[in-house]
């Protein structure tokens, strides 16, 4: 993301100018946008013309448009963004308060104004300007006859391709059946491979699945590699990682991800930072439970305490409709830093940020115990039966 201009009042008020590079810059300026902002962007829009003989035609016509967001649609596999609104500036192809709907897409150059710029959404620009944060990982999750290839970028987790083969059972003295359809699979794996996996810009592949699948497929891949002379696969080599999951499906990723043999080839990607503190939250959770909080309320009792050393909080919260609510999480994102404590903000295009989804979106570690809070519970609870 190329940031062009920064218009900020003392009051946080004020627009920024920004040029999207990358599908990735997609979704964060996808969690830029709220309901209620200004968007000012140049788009197509379809204009009716009636000549001098009366004849009505149209025709299309680029112009700019400044909408009031009403709203938001992405697509996280095509990485496309629509933003519905009502023309909110004068313009002589379309009338005040006339809907459109902006397509925004990379390369093109955009401005967003808001009431408040907030700290959550101002270090998501920082993060999205900032280059290192484009460290990019590839994963290959497999298992007979399955296979998942991702791409895992600081921000989400991309399921590039999905292969199936039905593979036939092993039988006695004969095994061909199953030995081609075998062959048949981790060729089209191959395949998705060299189609989806950029090498210039991903610094390692990794391979996982249960069993020893991984070996083989990696045996198979580089001896048709040196057969067929495949410079890309045989210069890439040193970049492909074999790790344990233990299914070929996505979620399995995450097993991948935390394996302690790869956490430190991943140690300068956002992914990992996030799968290992959602690792050491469920640890925790296990052997010290008056240590690992979730749920707002309880969270905000333990920030009250200052007792939360790591938050763990997934971006999604950040995209609620209700501007009260949406304070109430960057409230808390605030108060966490201020009491010197580590926020962690997950995509919820993470294998990681969705299940911490199911934790209700928000967790954290904390520095020491606080108990009360669950005997104050069941006090509670008790009093209600």
């Amino acid at each position: 993301m190329k940031l062009v201009r920064k218009d900020l009042e003392k009051d946080n008020a004020g627009q920024v100018t920004l040029i999207p590079e990358e599908p990735e810059d997609m979704w964060h300026t996808y969690n830029l946008l709220q309901v209620g902002d200004s968007l000012r962007a140049s788009t197509i829009r379809k204009v009716q013309t009636e000549s001098a003989t009366g004849s009505v035609g149209s025709n299309r016509v680029r112009t700019t448009l400044t909408l009031c967001v009403e709203a938001i649609d992405f697509d996280s596999q095509a990485c496309q963004l629509r933003v519905k609104g009502t023309n909110i500036q004068e313009n002589e192809y379309v009338k005040m308060g006339a809907y459109h709907t902006i397509e925004l897409e990379p390369n093109r150059q955009f401005t967003l104004a808001k009431k408040q710029w907030d700290s959550v959404v101002l270090e998501r620009i920082e993060q999205a300007c900032d280059p290192a944060w484009s460290a990019d990982v590839a994963a290959v999750v497999m298992q007979e006859g399955l296979a998942h290839v991702c791409l895992v970028t600081p921000s989400m987790t991309l399921t590039r391709a999905k292969v199936e083969v039905n593979i036939p059972r092993k039988r006695k003295g004969n095994c061909s059946q199953h030995d081609r359809a075998l062959e048949r699979f981790y060729e089209q794996v191959v395949q998705a491979i060299q189609r989806h996996i950029n090498f210039e810009v991903v610094k390692c592949v990794l391979v996982a699945s249960p069993g020893f699948v991984r070996e083989q497929f990696c045996d198979y891949m580089f001896q048709q590699a040196v057969k067929t002379d495949n410079k890309l696969l045989l210069e890439n080599r040193s970049k492909f990682l074999q790790v344990h999951s233990s299914s070929g499906h996505k979620y399995a990723l995450k097993e991948a991800l935390c394996d302690p043999t790869i956490t430190s080839r991943l140690s300068d990607t956002k992914a990992a930072g996030e799968v290992k503190a959602l690792d050491d939250f469920y640890k925790m959770l296990q052997h010290e439970p008056d240590r690992a909080f979730y749920g707002l309320k309880h969270v905000e009792k333990a920030n009250e305490a200052m007792a939360i050393d790591t938050l763990l909080i997934s971006d999604e919260l950040f995209r609620h409709q209700d501007v009260a609510t949406r304070a109430r999480y960057v409230k808390l994102v605030d108060s966490v830093r201020e009491n010197m404590g580590t926020v962690r903000i997950f995509s919820s295009l993470h294998v990681s940020g969705e299940q911490l989804g199911q934790l209700t979106g928000v967790a954290a570690i904390l520095r020491f115990p606080v108990a009360e809070l669950s005997d104050q519970e069941d006090e509670s609870s008790s009093e209600e039966d």
